[in-house]
């Protein structure tokens, strides 16, 4: 999940790398989504921070946190998550 404030707006080169990681795996294995946290009271300890936050779910838990848009931590994070 890509979370990200309204005025910052979600990290867009990061879709690229999810995308390109998506078709690698299988569509069955990946899911992306985009979460505003100003409109989702869950993540507001999110808010007021200027940079992406990537949240890792499996089977609805939390598995993993990445902060910044810093691809190859990104990438060997989802492949370790899968």
């Amino acid at each position: 999940v890509d979370v990200f404030q309204a005025w910052c707006g979600p990290c867009k080169p990061v879709v690229n790398l999810f995308q390109k990681i998506k078709n690698e795996v299988g569509s069955n294995l990946l899911h992306f989504a985009v979460a505003e946290v100003d409109s989702i009271d869950a993540l507001e300890k999110y808010r007021g921070q200027c940079e992406p936050v990537f949240l890792f779910y499996t089977g609805g838990e939390l598995v993993a946190v990445v902060r910044g848009a810093d691809a190859p931590l990104l990438q060997k994070t989802i492949l370790k998550q899968l």
